[in-house]
């Protein structure tokens, strides 16, 4: 569960710091592997998932939810430590 806060937190240090109107960004990484990326958009108030896979290759998907932004990253940080 401490996790799960972990992300939340980061996800709205992301909206605070777009104050200035700037797209905010933010790396999750498990043992030094880029799991995905995320970006909030202010002007939206969405953010962007950006999940990569082993080939390098990505998939974006919109979330206008940032609960459901960070239950998304959690599994996806859940399944790595899996593999």
């Amino acid at each position: 569960m401490s996790q799960l806060l972990g992300i939340i937190q980061r996800l709205k240090s992301l909206q605070e710091g777009s104050e200035t109107g700037e797209v905010q960004q933010r790396l999750f990484e498990l043992n030094g592997k880029t799991i995905c990326q995320v970006k909030y958009f202010p002007n939206k108030d969405t953010f962007e998932l950006e999940v990569f896979d082993q080939d390098g290759k990505s998939k974006k998907y919109p979330f206008d939810d940032i609960d459901m932004t960070a239950i998304e990253i959690f599994d996806l940080l859940q399944e790595e430590r899996q593999q």
